[in-house]
Protein backbone atom coordinates (compact mmCIF):
# COMPACT_ATOMS: atom_id res chain seq x y z
CA UNK A 1 0.00 0.00 0.00
CA UNK A 2 2.82 2.13 1.02
CA UNK A 3 4.44 1.76 -2.54
CA UNK A 4 1.33 2.10 -4.57
CA UNK A 5 0.69 5.78 -2.57
CA UNK A 6 4.09 7.10 -2.85
CA UNK A 7 4.66 5.95 -6.32
CA UNK A 8 1.67 5.64 -8.22
CA UNK A 9 -0.43 8.46 -7.52
CA UNK A 10 0.19 11.53 -9.61
CA UNK A 11 -2.27 14.01 -10.01
CA UNK A 12 -0.56 17.05 -11.99
CA UNK A 13 -1.78 20.58 -10.56
CA UNK A 14 -2.95 23.10 -14.01
CA UNK A 15 -3.67 26.75 -13.60
CA UNK A 16 -7.05 27.36 -13.20
CA UNK A 17 -7.92 28.96 -16.45
CA UNK A 18 -6.54 25.21 -18.26
CA UNK A 19 -8.65 23.37 -16.18
CA UNK A 20 -11.81 25.43 -16.07
CA UNK A 21 -12.79 24.28 -19.70
CA UNK A 22 -14.34 20.27 -18.47
CA UNK A 23 -13.37 19.48 -22.28
CA UNK A 24 -10.03 19.98 -22.33
CA UNK A 25 -7.29 16.99 -22.22
CA UNK A 26 -5.76 18.60 -18.98
CA UNK A 27 -8.99 18.63 -17.16
CA UNK A 28 -9.61 15.45 -18.00
CA UNK A 29 -6.61 13.47 -16.90
CA UNK A 30 -6.50 15.68 -14.02
CA UNK A 31 -9.95 14.50 -13.28
CA UNK A 32 -9.22 10.48 -13.64
CA UNK A 33 -6.01 10.92 -11.81
CA UNK A 34 -8.11 12.34 -8.97
CA UNK A 35 -11.08 9.50 -8.91
CA UNK A 36 -7.95 6.96 -9.57
CA UNK A 37 -6.58 8.87 -5.82
CA UNK A 38 -9.92 8.66 -4.54
CA UNK A 39 -10.29 4.90 -5.39
CA UNK A 40 -7.16 4.07 -3.99
CA UNK A 41 -7.93 5.91 -0.56
CA UNK A 42 -11.20 3.55 -0.24
CA UNK A 43 -9.17 0.74 -0.69
CA UNK A 44 -6.33 1.25 1.90
CA UNK A 45 -9.05 2.40 4.28
CA UNK A 46 -10.38 -1.02 3.90
CA UNK A 47 -7.89 -2.82 5.30
CA UNK A 48 -8.86 -0.49 8.84
CA UNK A 49 -9.01 -2.93 11.70
CA UNK A 50 -6.86 -5.15 9.98
CA UNK A 51 -2.89 -3.62 9.76
CA UNK A 52 -2.73 -0.98 12.81
CA UNK A 53 -5.02 1.91 12.70
CA UNK A 54 -2.27 4.30 12.48
CA UNK A 55 -0.74 3.10 9.44
CA UNK A 56 -3.74 3.24 7.59
CA UNK A 57 -4.51 6.74 9.28
CA UNK A 58 -0.78 7.66 8.44
CA UNK A 59 -0.98 6.12 4.47
CA UNK A 60 -4.42 6.93 3.82
CA UNK A 61 -5.09 10.59 5.41
CA UNK A 62 -1.63 12.08 5.93
CA UNK A 63 -0.05 10.81 2.84
CA UNK A 64 -2.94 10.60 0.33
CA UNK A 65 -5.64 13.07 1.19
CA UNK A 66 -3.24 15.98 2.76
CA UNK A 67 -0.54 15.20 0.50
CA UNK A 68 -3.06 14.89 -2.69
CA UNK A 69 -6.63 14.84 -2.69
CA UNK A 70 -6.72 18.03 -0.80
CA UNK A 71 -4.60 19.93 -3.20
CA UNK A 72 -7.16 19.40 -5.99
CA UNK A 73 -9.80 20.05 -4.16
CA UNK A 74 -8.61 23.07 -3.02
CA UNK A 75 -8.07 24.08 -6.18
CA UNK A 76 -11.57 23.27 -7.43
CA UNK A 77 -14.04 26.09 -8.00
CA UNK A 78 -16.61 26.12 -4.99
CA UNK A 79 -19.68 23.63 -6.26
CA UNK A 80 -21.11 20.85 -7.07
CA UNK A 81 -18.13 18.95 -8.44
CA UNK A 82 -16.31 20.13 -4.91
CA UNK A 83 -19.28 19.43 -2.99
CA UNK A 84 -19.15 15.74 -4.98
CA UNK A 85 -15.59 15.20 -4.55
CA UNK A 86 -15.62 15.96 -0.84
CA UNK A 87 -18.75 13.97 -0.12
CA UNK A 88 -16.46 11.02 -1.98
CA UNK A 89 -13.34 11.29 0.40
CA UNK A 90 -16.13 11.82 3.40
CA UNK A 91 -17.68 8.33 2.39
CA UNK A 92 -14.51 6.46 2.53
CA UNK A 93 -13.58 7.64 6.11
CA UNK A 94 -14.75 4.69 8.32
CA UNK A 95 -17.64 5.47 11.17
CA UNK A 96 -15.21 3.73 13.90
CA UNK A 97 -12.30 6.87 13.97
CA UNK A 98 -14.76 9.34 15.04
CA UNK A 99 -16.26 7.52 17.82
CA UNK A 100 -14.56 8.98 20.55
CA UNK A 101 -14.14 12.12 19.90
CA UNK A 102 -15.94 15.25 21.51
CA UNK A 103 -18.26 16.98 19.73
CA UNK A 104 -16.82 19.95 17.04
CA UNK A 105 -13.20 18.11 17.15
CA UNK A 106 -11.98 16.23 14.46
CA UNK A 107 -8.65 13.93 14.11
CA UNK A 108 -5.54 15.87 13.81
CA UNK A 109 -5.20 14.82 9.87
CA UNK A 110 -8.78 16.17 8.88
CA UNK A 111 -8.00 19.66 10.17
CA UNK A 112 -7.19 21.51 7.10
CA UNK A 113 -9.93 18.77 4.86
CA UNK A 114 -12.29 19.86 7.78
CA UNK A 115 -11.64 23.51 7.30
CA UNK A 116 -11.96 23.59 4.18
CA UNK A 117 -15.91 21.63 4.54
CA UNK A 118 -16.69 24.45 7.37
CA UNK A 119 -15.90 27.32 4.46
Amino acid sequence: MKKSVEEDVFIPLYPKSTVEDKSSLRSKFQERRFWSAVKLLSNVVLWDGIVQEDKVRDLGLSKLLNRYLLLNILNTPPGPDNIEKCKKVVACLPERWFQDLKGGSTLPELLNFSQHLLQ
